[in-house]
């Protein structure tokens, strides 16, 4: 069975009012379109244009699919505008976080709610702009004192101070708590990269810096960015999240795939709920090497990208793989999206065509025949 499908983009105001409608053909809203959820995630399912009676995915997963859910949630994203800074629980500290806050009676819709769903929500990005450009996981304690301590501004002593690979955890949450003597520092560091955004060849983490004091003035946030890593991707190359890391997209688009969640504690860079102590809970205040993941290739065109132990796929198939024809084993519900050009679906084309902009859900297991001169995404957990 192939179910065609479509949805609107989630306008939240970091998104780029161009990149998606550039990218999939179609006309832009006006506005800012951020994410194009493609799944059956209660929060934007996709709309069924065809092959199903239901009106979209959520419906139809909660009538046809194991569990009644699709556990994986395809986007596309893009921002013009850093995301918050966030981290995302484990299966055990969602399970245990949701029924924690049913217990005590609060909503699903309360915005002080940390938990919505009892699932974790490992994620990863494929990069399709260049530069894509992020902020993930800590860098080395020593590297971020030797950056910070070349600046040679009084204003940063307490940060220095109390900075020790020991006690990382409990910088953060200093910082992200806004304590006496925080303000200080993000002013220092503000000021800092301004003045420095004259030179030829600004450090990552200070123009990180600018880029986020350009859009939130005086947020904690800055201040924890000196402490990670900015990650500058390009095309097809990839980030993995798993449960803990701690991230911030700042601008490009990607497609990103995840586990189909949305608990999200947040430490900065947002007007919305902030809540420090579940956040260090959750958080892996560990330096640890860039998140990046590199592909599979199983053959010239297809790039597979599959984070070890976790259930979830993203293949990226180029016209130089599809004027061949592929044959693609699907071992359960995938979603596909034509990226650009069209392909053809089935051994003698029975399941029709994608053109670019459109995606399908295939919702049985079984080995699909591809073919074409465009240029997809398949995405399955």
């Amino acid at each position: 069975m192939l179910i065609r499908i479509t949805n609107t983009p989630r306008p939240y105001a970091w998104g780029s009012t161009t990149a998606i409608a550039d990218l999939l053909g179609t006309d832009p809203s006006g506005g800012p379109e951020a994410e194009l959820w493609l799944g059956a995630h209660p929060g934007s399912p996709a709309r069924i244009v065809e092959g199903a009676a239901e009106d979209d995915l959520a419906q139809w997963a909660a009538a046809h699919a194991p569990g009644g859910r699709l556990p994986f949630l395809l986007k596309v994203l893009a921002a013009s505008a850093p995301l918050s800074l966030q981290a995302h629980p484990t299966a055990e500290q969602a399970r245990a976080g949701f029924e924690r806050e049913n217990a005590a009676g609060v909503p699903l819709d309360d915005p002080a709610r940390n938990y919505r769903d009892p699932y974790a929500k490992p994620e990863l990005l494929v990069a399709l702009s260049d530069p894509f450009r992020a902020l993930c996981g800590f860098r080395p304690v020593a590297e971020a004192r030797d950056d910070l301590a070349a600046l040679d501004d009084a204003r940063l002593a307490p940060l220095l101070e109390r900075l020790t690979d020991d006690v990382l955890p409990q910088v953060v949450a200093w910082l992200i708590a806004r304590s006496p003597g925080v303000d200080a520092i993000i002013a220092a560091l503000t000021e800092q990269a301004a003045a420095q955004g004259e030179l030829p060849h600004r450090p990552d983490w200070l123009d990180t810096v600018a880029r986020l004091s350009a859009h939130h003035p005086g947020d904690p946030g800055i201040a924890v960015s000196v402490l990670m890593r900015t990650v500058i991707l390009r095309p097809g190359e990839a980030l993995y999240l798993p449960a803990g890391n701690i991230h911030a997209y700042l601008d490009g688009l990607g497609l990103e795939l995840m586990e189909a969640s949305d608990n999200v504690l947040r430490g900065g860079l947002t007007p919305k709920h902030v809540d420090v102590p579940e956040l260090m809970r959750v958080l892996d205040a560990r330096p640890l090497p860039p998140p990046l993941l590199e592909p599979e290739h199983p053959r010239p065109g297809i790039a597979v990208y599959r984070p070890e132990g976790v259930p979830l796929s993203l293949t990226v198939m180029e016209a130089a793989a599809l004027i061949e024809g592929v044959d693609a084993r699907l071992d359960g519900p995938a979603i596909i999206l034509c990226l650009d050009g069209a392909v053809t679906l089935g051994e003698h084309g029975e399941h029709g065509e994608l053109r670019r902009g459109e995606a399908a859900l295939v919702a049985e297991e079984q080995t699909l025949r591809i073919v074409g001169t465009g240029r997809i995404a398949i995405a399955s957990s």
